[in-house]
């Protein structure tokens, strides 16, 4: 198809960006063909009218669990037991399937258009991925890890990660990973708010340094990038020593830690959002224990603390929400941008460049994504008022375009319970 977008106003990305009238937007099949006058002949495109609202680029959301849904409970589920029992027959597989790809159109419909999946079930998401790409179903842009590397009794053990109990192990499932074609590997450092016993333990280190640097020089030599769950600043140390590239989540950074970011060119995937419920939710609500309330706002501080350490500093800062924690959903990545604001204390608009362009650099995709320029790939998202002013207008978006695919007016069911509780930390 080609598209002309008229009468609508351009947000472009960019770092300083501003509301840009006057301008044409043409794609043709899946790419951004050019932008132009309003004045010229289009001929041959079908007119998609703005009348006034925000075109900008899909959002690119770094960090997410394809196999949740951000379902919350009075008391912790057991997610080994019950992957377990979803792979013991030869129906749960296939219910399986069904979900991520029901959670990645989610996402899609939401207004973001790429996402970098972080652990999920067994080889899914890179299937769901290659079905979208295929043009089987619309759906976002997908990097996936598959299934992270654990250790025994580490973080999602059995779940969304595998248990390596030798570094042959865990270079195994590196080699699986490249025979199936995944994007790049997810480790589990540490534990995590729901992993610690006790106050003041989130982030307990679990993964040898020695696997850790073993997995990332064998990862880094068949091409991957080495991404890591770490919520202590012991955890984010280690983990940079040993040649992780992406630090997921963060903790208070030390000065030592902050050269060590620099040294290694690598960056902090920040995520608000999932320790957010956990630190300031009354825990009627939320449903945590005295112990893990206290945790929880422990990393709540640490990640917004790395965040800000990071961009004093020049360090690269991704966005990325944690979809399947309990209260994070798949279409609530715009809530990040809202927080990335009110906690780190950005722009609106370094906020929104953050969620495309930024995050498009980072995750190896800004030749392709991330921006409306010319010669890239046609993923948009419209809005009614602009972002730059209220970023909560992201909450419905009217229009979605991911690589040339147009919907229009897209449905998203929200969970009333959710929505009530975290609009009152907008």
């Amino acid at each position: 198809m080609k598209y002309a977008f008229i009468n609508g106003v351009i947000l472009d990305g960019s770092i300083d960006m501003k509301p840009i009238d006057g301008k044409v937007v043409l794609v043709n099949g899946r790419i951004i063909e050019d932008v132009i006058d309003q004045s010229n002949d289009l001929s041959g495109y079908e007119i998609v009218d703005l009348n006034g609202q925000y075109l900008m680029p899909g959002l690119i959301n770094m960090h997410v669990h394809l196999a949740g849904n951000g379902k919350h409970s009075k008391k912790q589920r057991d997610n080994t037991k019950l992957v377990n029992m979803i792979f013991s027959n030869p129906i749960g597989p296939k219910i399986a399937h069904g979900l991520v790809k029901q959670y990645a159109q989610i996402e899609f419909n939401s207004g973001v258009t790429t996402i970098r999946t972080v652990g999920g079930l067994k080889d899914i998401d890179t299937t769901v991925r290659d079905e979208i790409n295929s043009g089987k179903y619309l759906g976002p842009r997908i990097i996936a890890s598959n299934e992270g590397i654990s250790v025994p009794n580490g973080h999602m053990a059995g779940s969304v990660a595998i248990v390596a109990e030798t570094i042959e192990d865990a270079l195994k499932q590196v080699d699986h990973l490249k025979e199936v074609g995944g994007d790049f590997v997810k480790l589990m450092i540490t534990g995590g708010v729901l992993d610690a016993k006790e106050k003041g333990t989130p982030g307990e280190m679990k993964m040898a340094p020695e696997m850790i640097k073993a997995i990332c020089d064998y990862a880094h030599k068949l091409g991957f990038i080495v991404a890591a769950h770490v919520e202590s600043t012991e955890g984010v140390k280690i983990a940079l020593e040993n040649g992780v590239d992406s630090i997921e989540h963060g903790a208070k950074p030390t000065k030592e830690i902050v050269e060590l970011f620099k040294e290694k060119n690598a960056f902090v995937c920040t995520t608000i959002s999932p320790a957010l419920p956990y630190a300031l939710f009354d825990r009627s609500v939320s449903y945590a224990s005295d112990v893990e309330q206290y945790n929880g706002n422990m990393v709540f501080e640490g990640i917004i603390e790395c965040s800000k350490e990071a961009l004093k500093n020049g360090i690269p800062v991704a966005l990325g929400n944690d979809v399947g924690c309990p209260w994070i959903t798949q279409y609530d990545f715009w809530r990040e941008l809202v927080y990335f604001t009110k906690y780190v204390g950005v722009s609106n608009s370094f906020a929104l460049h953050t969620a495309t362009m930024v995050n498009a650099r980072l995750a190896g995709l800004e030749k392709i994504t991330g921006s409306i320029e010319k010669g890239k790939e046609a993923d948009l998202i419209v809005t009614r008022n602009n972002p730059l002013d209220d970023l909560t207008t992201l909450r419905n978006v009217v229009m979605v375009m991911g690589q040339g695919r147009l919907l229009r007016n897209p449905v998203v069911k929200r969970k009333a319970d959710v929505d009530e509780q975290l609009d009152k930390f907008l």
